[in-house]
């Protein structure tokens, strides 16, 4: 999908993906994993890399609009339960890596956050752009289901809980002070 080149294309496919992976029977730790590495790469394209020069539909649908700046975004789930994540956008003076921020920085972490949490991801260039512009650039993550974040972290709260129904048990945590 064609999102807006800012923090409004964010929460548009943010809350899209959310919906569709519901719709398709992905685990809500997938989902809350999924959405934050969608999160990560829109807004590293946003802050770091140009936009797409897409064209608007006119409102009378014939086309011809003028140029919008969007980046891509898309996801698909496969039949393992592997969800695929990529943005397309525009490229920028330099390629994605991950950072090493000092502790007080305000930013540098996002690639470290989808490296933590995605089992692969990577960066391509895009063959197919127009040779009147910088050629595109996708990065793409790739989640695996049953190692996500979030999964984890809620199956180390389960050894808080009662033993029952693994869930987590505030009155555990506190007699542990």
């Amino acid at each position: 999908m064609a999102v807006p080149h800012g923090p409004s294309g964010v929460r548009v496919a943010r809350r899209r993906m959310r919906d569709e992976l519901r719709a398709c029977g992905a685990p809500d730790t997938v989902i809350d994993d999924a959405t934050l590495i969608l999160s990560e790469l829109l807004s590293n394209a946003c802050r770091h890399a140009r936009p797409l020069h897409e064209e608007a539909a006119d409102p009378d649908g014939t086309g011809g609009g003028k140029p919008v700046d969007t980046v891509r975004a898309s996801w698909r789930r496969d039949v393992r339960g592997e969800v695929t994540i990529a943005v397309t956008d525009g490229g920028g003076p330099t390629r994605p890596l991950p950072a090493k921020p000092s502790v007080t920085a305000r930013g540098g972490r996002g690639l470290a956050i989808i490296t933590a949490l995605a089992r692969d991801w990577g960066v391509r260039s895009e063959p197919d752009t127009p040779t009147d512009q910088p050629p595109g650039v996708t990065v793409w993550a790739v989640l695996r289901p049953e190692s996500s974040f979030s999964g984890r972290v809620a199956a180390s709260l389960g050894d808080f809980g009662d033993g029952l129904d693994g869930e987590f048990d505030l009155a555990s945590v506190e007699e542990l002070k």
